[in-house]
């Protein structure tokens, strides 16, 4: 079996107001058959025209706006080619999270279909201004994934890529069709969380907490705040069982992100 080399990239550092800074998560996936990106930030485009982002994401998170910070600029800076991106896996569909669809118009998009129809019909106040439509007009080769055709530690999962083992793991509540994203490493797994968590103290197994604002912020944009307290307790739950084993992290967190960089300084050195 191949196992893959895994990047961790920032792909939209924010600055929100009364916040500690911010960071969008991603991976980039070297696999024997070429990359996998899982989600992109934001992208050139949204970089060229920060408008079509909306007010309100504008002024409350304040975006880093650097062309560098982009995956497709990034994935150049480590030596490889863009055009090699074949899958991109998304967590979700926000603005944040599905930025850079528009550089990579080649590759397969993953979603999850809950997500995907929350998407493209935008029926309530809240998905109008969590979904930017310019961000997949040029009409990626979507992906829909309806049914969780495996299973994974416990949770349903449909499976993407077999060799390494990538599948997408429905976490539901920040979004309709919000899910986690886990990638075999050849020691451990990764869970890439997304949005089911904002700050890493709420996956702590003893004494989960999370600073107010974080947490107003996070119940203020969830889709179903309960169910996105079900499914962070599973993911406590989850990482109780063997944290050896699996290594859970979220889109946003900047202590998380750090970890993966010093790790990799620690591997260098």
């Amino acid at each position: 079996m191949s196992l893959p080399v895994v990047h961790h990239l920032d792909c939209a550092p924010m600055h929100p107001v009364g916040g500690a800074p911010l960071v969008a998560h991603c991976l980039l996936v070297v696999t024997g058959s070429g990359l996998v990106l899982v989600d992109t930030g934001l992208g050139a485009a949204d970089i060229s025209d920060p408008r079509r982002l909306g007010p309100f994401f504008r002024r409350t998170m304040r975006p880093t706006l650097d062309l560098s910070r982009t995956a497709v600029h990034q994935i150049r800076a480590l030596g490889y080619d863009p055009y090699d991106v074949q899958d991109i896996i998304l967590t979700h569909l926000d603005q944040d999270h599905a930025g850079g669809l528009a550089d990579f118009p080649e590759a397969r998009v993953h979603v999850m279909a809950d997500e995907y129809r929350a998407a493209m019909r935008r029926e309530s106040r809240q998905d109008s201004s969590r979904y930017v439509p310019a961000q997949w007009a040029h009409g990626p080769r979507w992906v829909v994934h309806d049914t969780a055709d495996s299973s994974w530690h416990g949770f349903a999962a449909a499976r993407v890529l077999r060799s390494p083992d990538i599948l997408m793991v429905p976490l539901p509540g920040h979004s309709r069709g919000h899910c986690g994203v886990a990638v075999q490493e050849p020691e451990r797994w990764l869970l890439h969380a997304g949005d089911a968590y904002f700050f890493h103290g709420e996956i702590d197994t003893r004494r989960p907490r999370c600073p107010r604002p974080v947490a107003l912020h996070q119940r203020l944009v969830a889709e179903n705040h309960g169910e996105r307290l079900t499914q962070l307790e599973r993911l406590r739950e989850l990482r109780r069982a063997d944290p050896r084993l699996i290594r859970i992290f979220s889109s946003h967190d900047a202590n998380e992100f750090a970890q993966f960089g010093a790790e990799r300084l620690g591997r260098v050195h």
